[in-house]
C-alpha cells in the first residue's frame, strides 16, 4: 500500500467524522482563511482561542464567516497556548493549531509536565510532499523543530514520522537517513549517525521500518541512480521518509522542493497526545488545507 496524492489524505479526512481542531492565538488572517476551509470540507469543527476584538476585526475586513465558532476571548497569546492545551486535555479538541504566536510559548505549553501534551521528551516536524517527480509521497523530516539532534533525538524523530505512516494504514515505511556519501566517514557525522540508526533498526530497537543509510540524496530517491552505482537493498530509490542530517538540511530541502519544485506539502508536529499543526504565512492556502487534514486523517 502506498499513498501518492494529498487528495488522498483529504479523503480520508473527509471520510470520518469531523475533528474538533483549537486555534491558539486565532488572530491570524491566514490560520482563520485555512481553518474556514477546512470546515468547509467538513474535516474539522474549530475552536477559536485568542483576542476576540481582534479575531472578528479580521472577520469583518475580510467577509470571513465565523457563525456558529465558539470563540473564548484572550489577548495574552502566551496564555492562550495554556488554555488551547487545557481544552485538548479535557477532551474538548482532538488536534492543536498555532496561531499568531511564536512557536516557543506553544511549546512550552505543550511540554508542560503538569498540564501540557507531553507524550515524549523530543517533537519533531514531519512533511508529506506530493512531488512531480516521484512516485509516491515523501516525508521529509525534520525542518523546523530539532537543530542538531544527535542518534538518540533522531531516533524519536524518525518514530515520529513512522508514526503517521502507521497512523495511515502503512505499517512499514521505508527510512532514508540522508548523507553525502553511502559509506560510513568518521569526519561525516551524519554518515556515523546513519550507521548507527540501521544498527539499531536491524537490532529491533527501532520498529515498525526499514531504515537504511547513510544515502545521499540522489541514491536515497532515484532508482537508476541506485543502480548506477550499485546499491543493494529496498530502501534507497523507494523511500516514505527522508531523515535529514539536521535542521540546516531539513529545511533547505522542505523550502527548495516548495519554492524551486512547485512541490505541495502537509506538514504536522508529532510526539505529543494530539498533532499540532503549524502553518506559515509563506505555505500556500492548499498546503494549509493539507496540514489540517492529514491531522485530521489520522487515526
Amino acid at each position: 500500500m502506498r499513498l501518492e496524492k494529498l487528495s488522498e489524505i483529504l479523503e480520508r479526512a473527509r471520510a470520518r467524522e469531523s475533528r474538533r481542531l483549537v486555534v491558539a492565538a486565532a488572530e491570524d488572517l491566514h490560520v482563520l482563511q485555512a481553518v474556514l476551509r477546512a470546515r468547509s470540507e467538513n474535516i474539522i469543527k474549530p475552536l477559536l482561542v485568542g483576542d476576540t476584538s481582534k479575531i472578528l476585526a479580521l472577520s469583518k475586513e475580510h467577509k470571513l464567516d465565523l457563525e456558529d465558532i465558539p470563540l473564548i476571548d484572550e489577548k495574552d497569546p502566551a496564555r492562550s497556548c495554556v488554555i488551547a492545551t487545557e481544552l485538548i486535555r479535557s477532551d474538548e479538541a482532538d488536534i492543536l493549531m498555532k496561531g499568531h504566536v511564536s512557536t516557543t510559548p506553544l511549546l512550552k505549553a505543550v511540554l508542560d509536565k503538569e498540564k501540557g501534551l507531553r507524550k515524549s521528551d523530543v517533537l519533531s516536524h514531519a512533511a508529506l510532499f506530493e512531488i512531480r517527480a516521484y512516485h509516491k509521497l515523501l516525508a521529509i523530516t525534520d525542518a523546523a523543530m530539532n537543530v542538531a539532534p544527535g542518534v538518540s533525538e533522531k531516533t524519536s524523530i524518525i518514530e515520529n514520522a513512522v508514526e503517521i505512516f502507521h497512523r495511515l494504514g502503512i505499517m512499514d515505511p521505508k527510512v532514508a537517513v540522508l548523507a553525502p556519501v553511502e559509506t560510513v566517514n568518521p569526519k561525516i557525522q551524519s554518515t556515523v549517525d546513519a550507521d548507527e540508526l540501521k544498527k539499531l533498526n536491524k537490532s529491533g530497537s527501532i520498529k515498525g521500518c526499514l531504515i537504511d543509510g547513510p544515502l545521499a540524496m540522489d541514491i536515497a530517491v532515484s532508482s537508476e541512480a541506485k543502480e548506477h552505482k550499485e546499491i543493494s537493498g529496498s530502501v534507497a530509490g523507494d523511500p516514505d521518509i527522508l531523515l535529514t542530517p539536521d535542521l540546516n538540511c531539513g529545511n533547505i530541502l522542505y523550502k527548495s522542493l516548495i519554492f524551486l519544485g512547485g512541490s505541495t506539502s502537509a506538514s504536522v508536529i508529532m510526539g505529543a497526545q494530539v498533532p499540532i499543526v503549524l502553518t506559515s504565512r509563506s505555505d500556500s492556502e492548499q498546503s494549509k488545507l493539507m496540514s489540517i487534514a492529514l491531522a485530521s486523517a489520522l487515526d
